[in-house]
C-alpha cells in the first residue's frame, strides 16, 4: 500500500511539473508571437524565412483567357482596345493588336474580351502532371497566376462570377494546383496582378462591351472618359519629372484587398507576389493586406513571404522584387527576379522566342550569387498543355540541379559575387541588355565553411583561374584541403598562385554552368 501511495504521489507530481512546465511554454510561446499593426514599422519585424533564403528557384505561370488569342502578349486583353473609338487611328494607324482583333474576331461591341472566356476550356489541364514537371525542374516554390489585370479570377471565389469555377475550365485551377504543388514538398505561391484592372478597359466607351454595366465585374468600374489612360506608378518618371497618379476608389480598394483575403482564407499560400501599380491601391489597404498575411500566418504557424515592386511596400516589410532584370552587385537583403521563358512575351503566342537552358541557368546561379532568388514564369496554352520547347528547357534546369544543386539550394553569399568581364545592366525590364556569360565569369556561393566556385562556360585551357582567390588576399580565411568537381572527379590539382587559384580540369563533364566544391 505503501509503495502504490508512493507511485500514486510521484505521478501527480510529474503531472503538475508537466502541466507547468507546458504552461510556461504556452506563455513563452504567447510571449514571443508576433501581432502585426497596420503600420510600416509593425510590418517591418516581419522576418523572411529561412524556407524562402534556401529555395532560390520557382515557378509559375501566366495563363489565363489571354491564352487563347496567343497573339503577342498577354496583355491583348487591354491593346484590342486601343483604338476602338478613335476614326482616324482605324485609318491605318490603329495598335497592331486592335487590329488583328477586329479582322480576326470582330468588332468590339460584337466580340469582346469577355468572349474568349468560353473558349478557354483547359481541357487537357493535369494539375499532377504540372505539378511533377514543377518538381522535375528543382522548383522549391511554385503556383498559377491568381489574376491577372484582365479581371478573371483563376480560384473558385465567392466574391465574382468572373471566376475559373464558374466560366471557362469550370475547374477551380489554384485549388488543384495547391494541393498537387504541396504534395511533392513544394511551396505554394499565389501571384496578383488587379491592381492594373483599374484602367485596363475602356469602360467609359459605348463602341465596345467594356461599357456594359452588366460586364463590370470582368472590366472594372464606370470611368470617365478623362479617365481612359492606364493609371502609372507616381514613381515612373518622364523627362525627369514624377507623374502622380489619384489612386482608385474605396469600391476597387475594397474589391483589391477582399479577393486577397479570399485567397489567404481558401489556399494557405506561402508566398504572395505582386505585380507594380500597388500605389494605385490606397496605402491603408496595402498596408492591411501585409496586416491580415501576416497575422493569420502567425495563427496557423506558417512562415509566408510577400513580394513587392518599386516603392509599393516600405522598405523592409516584404521582399524586393524586380522584372526581367537582375543586381549587379551582391545585396546584403534577400530580394527576387521574376523573368519569362519567353523573350518576348509572358503567356503563350503562336510565335515564341524562347531563352536557351544556358542562359537560364547562367542568370540563376548569378542571381543566387548576388543573394537573390528566380521566380521563372511560363507559358501553357489554352487547353492546358506545356508547349514542348518549355518542358524541355526545365528538364534540362532540373537536371542541372540534380548534380548541382548542392551549390544553389541552402547557400548563402561569400565575402564578393564573383568575377568575370560579363556586365549587368540594373534597371526595370533591362534584362535583354545584359550579354551572355564566358568562362571568365565566376560567381561564389557558400555553405557553411565550403566554398562554391561555378564557371559560367567551360575554359579553353586545361585550367580554371579564379584570379579572386590569388595568394594574400585575405578573402579565404582557411587553407584549402581539397577541390571537387561537382558531377565529377575528386581532389582536383590546384595551386594558389600570386595571380590567383589555378585548378587542373578534368574530362569536361555537362553542358551548362560548372561547379567546384572548395573545400576548408
Amino acid at each position: 500500500m505503501k509503495n502504490y501511495l508512493l507511485i500514486l504521489f510521484s505521478v501527480v507530481l510529474v503531472s503538475c511539473g508537466s502541466k507547468e512546465k507546458k504552461q510556461e511554454t504556452d506563455n513563452k510561446t504567447e510571449k514571443e508571437a508576433i501581432t502585426y499593426a497596420a503600420d510600416w514599422e509593425s510590418l517591418k519585424q516581419h522576418q523572411t524565412p529561412d524556407w524562402f533564403l534556401d529555395a532560390k528557384f520557382g515557378i509559375y505561370c501566366h495563363w489565363g483567357p489571354y491564352s487563347v488569342p496567343a497573339y503577342e502578349t498577354e496583355w491583348y486583353a487591354h491593346w484590342m482596345y486601343v483604338n476602338a473609338d478613335n476614326p482616324e487611328a482605324r485609318k491605318g494607324k490603329a495598335h497592331k493588336i486592335y487590329d488583328y482583333h477586329v479582322k480576326t474576331y470582330g468588332p468590339l461591341d460584337k466580340f469582346g474580351y469577355k468572349d474568349f472566356i468560353p473558349m478557354f476550356k483547359a481541357e487537357k489541364f493535369d494539375a499532377a502532371e504540372w505539378a511533377d514537371l514543377f518538381e522535375k525542374a528543382g522548383a522549391k516554390f511554385a503556383g498559377p497566376v491568381s489574376e491577372h489585370a484582365d479581371g478573371f479570377a483563376m480560384w473558385d471565389s465567392q466574391l465574382t462570377e468572373w471566376d475559373a469555377k464558374d466560366m471557362g475550365p469550370k475547374r477551380d485551377i489554384m485549388g488543384e494546383l495547391a494541393e498537387e504543388i504541396r504534395k511533392r514538398d513544394m511551396k505554394f505561391i499565389a501571384t496578383f496582378h488587379r491592381q492594373w484592372l483599374f484602367g485596363w478597359y475602356p469602360t467609359w466607351d459605348e463602341t465596345t462591351d467594356a461599357s456594359d454595366p452588366k460586364y463590370a465585374g470582368l472590366y472594372g468600374p464606370k470611368l470617365k472618359k478623362g479617365d481612359n489612360k492606364m493609371p502609372r506608378s507616381k514613381h515612373d518618371i518622364d523627362n525627369g519629372v514624377e507623374k502622380y497618379y489619384p489612386v482608385a476608389d474605396q469600391t476597387f480598394n475594397d474589391d483589391w484587398l477582399n479577393r486577397l483575403k479570399e485567397i489567404i482564407d481558401k489556399y494557405d499560400p506561402d508566398l504572395v507576389w505582386f505585380d507594380n501599380k500597388m500605389d494605385i491601391v490606397s496605402e491603408e489597404h496595402r498596408k492591411g493586406f501585409l496586416q491580415y498575411y501576416y497575422n493569420e500566418a502567425e495563427k496557423k504557424g506558417q512562415e509566408v513571404v510577400s513580394t513587392y515592386k518599386f516603392y509599393d511596400f516600405a522598405e523592409g516589410s516584404a521582399v524586393y522584387d524586380l522584372e526581367r532584370a537582375r543586381m549587379s552587385e551582391k545585396k546584403d537583403f534577400p530580394w527576387l527576379t521574376d523573368d519569362s521563358i519567353d523573350w518576348k512575351a509572358w503567356c503563350h503566342i503562336s510565335d515564341p522566342d524562347y531563352k536557351s537552358t544556358n542562359r537560364l541557368i547562367d542568370f540563376l546561379v548569378d542571381v543566387v550569387s548576388k543573394n537573390g532568388a528566380v521566380l521563372l514564369n511560363i507559358t501553357p496554352r489554352a487547353d492546358g498543355t506545356i508547349p514542348e520547347p518549355v518542358k524541355e528547357r526545365l528538364l534540362e534546369m532540373g537536371q542541372w540541379l540534380k548534380v548541382n544543386g548542392e551549390a544553389i539550394y541552402g547557400t548563402r553569399t561569400f565575402e564578393i559575387y564573383g568575377e568575370g568581364d560579363a556586365k549587368v545592366v540594373e534597371g526595370h525590364l533591362s534584362e535583354r541588355n545584359n550579354d551572355d556569360n564566358t568562362a571568365k565569369d565566376i560567381r561564389f556561393t557558400t555553405k557553411g565553411d565550403t566554398l562554391y566556385a561555378i564557371a559560367l562556360d567551360w575554359p579553353e585551357s586545361n585550367e580554371l583561374v579564379i584570379n579572386s582567390l590569388k595568394k594574400g588576399n585575405n578573402l579565404l580565411t582557411k587553407e584549402i584541403k581539397s577541390i571537387d568537381f561537382i558531377g565529377g572527379p575528386q581532389n582536383l590539382k590546384f595551386e594558389v598562385k600570386e595571380d590567383g587559384l589555378h585548378i587542373q580540369l578534368p574530362e569536361k563533364t555537362g553542358d551548362h554552368a560548372f561547379s567546384f566544391k572548395i573545400n576548408s
